[in-house]
């Protein structure tokens, strides 16, 4: 297993299977800090920057709140239009960091660039988290997503995936790369214009994962043991931001997961996961059944971003 000690975490093509677990391992021993609402002098002499050049709540608080966990300090922007790389200068990333790199110890970005956190990681002297990059991936949502799902199963193997909504997503992206590392199957289902394109077919061919696609939830969803849920009603992510539209739309039925359809086809024990926000494809009476965990991983995506900062900081061996 390669070290974490000032790693770039960017895509998780570049995990192993036992990267996956060694974060864990790490997670789950720092995880009564975060349960007890402690604070700890692990990050003490540390900094983290968060660069986000597009909206977040979630995926940018977790980082910070990790952090502040461990006891190390955070800055940073929200909102690229507050600086001159959003303003009249549009000032070039590789400029951006060569300043940003002397700020902090870790740089964790989020950019409506694919391959944007790539760019930085070619430029900064410190480790680069990408904290999802346009279409690209989303590494630290779906290591909470397993996590997760480890937590709550024991496993992550011998399990059936179903994966409903746009596949262009960059969650879609890495929750498929980082089961290839695990013995697992993945059913697909996705409006044709949101469907996975044939080279991403191959690519996932080529890692041996096994999968099929399917036309409705309704058909498939016996099968699975985790429910992941994406919208196909969305904002671009290929822009640093959208404002809402009077008329967004609505999921057709055959992406949407109800309570009455887990009543009727859904396995009893399954669980489902949503990196959210979400539209409609996931109404708010799921909420209270035994299969939602999505806000369980509030909680997991805290301790599991402490395990992956204290690893890549070099806290943990």
């Amino acid at each position: 297993m390669r070290s974490f000690l000032g790693r770039d975490i960017l895509s998780l093509k570049d995990f192993e299977r036992e990267d996956f677990f060694r974060i864990f391992e790490v997670a789950k021993k720092l995880e009564p800090i975060a349960k007890n609402r402690k604070n700890s002098n692990i990050l003490a002499d540390k900094t983290m920057v968060t660069a986000f050049y597009q909206p977040s709540t979630r995926t940018r608080l977790s980082h910070e709140a990790a952090m502040h966990r461990l006891g190390g300090h955070v800055l940073g922007f929200a909102d690229a239009k507050m600086t001159r790389a959003g303003d009249f200068y549009q000032e070039s990333i590789k400029d951006t960091v060569k300043m940003l790199e002397y700020y902090g110890d870790v740089i964790v970005m989020r950019h409506f660039q694919q391959g944007a956190p790539a760019e930085t990681a070619k430029w900064a002297s410190v480790p680069v988290i990408n904290a999802g990059d346009g279409w690209g991936e989303h590494p630290t949502q779906v290591l909470t997503d397993l996590y997760t799902i480890l937590q709550e199963k024991g496993t992550i193997d011998g399990l059936t995936f179903l994966c409903i909504g746009d596949m262009r997503m960059r969650t879609m992206h890495s929750i498929s790369y980082a089961l290839t590392q695990f013995d697992a199957q993945v059913i697909y289902v996705a409006p044709p214009a949101m469907s996975m394109t044939e080279e991403f077919k191959a690519e996932l061919k080529n890692y041996n994962l096994r999968f099929k696609t399917a036309e409705h939830v309704a058909d498939v969803i016996n099968e699975a043991d985790i429910i992941y849920i994406e919208p196909v009603v969305q904002a671009d992510y290929t822009v640093a931001r959208e404002d809402t539209k009077s008329d967004k739309g609505l999921t057709p039925d055959n992406y949407r997961v109800t309570r009455e359809l887990l009543e009727k086809k859904a396995k009893p024990d399954s669980i489902i996961l949503h990196s959210l926000p979400r539209m409609d494809e996931l109404p708010p009476d799921v909420d209270i059944t035994r299969h939602s965990r999505y806000w369980q991983e509030a909680f997991n995506g805290v301790v599991m971003k402490m395990g992956l900062l204290s690893l890549i900081l070099g806290a943990e061996e």
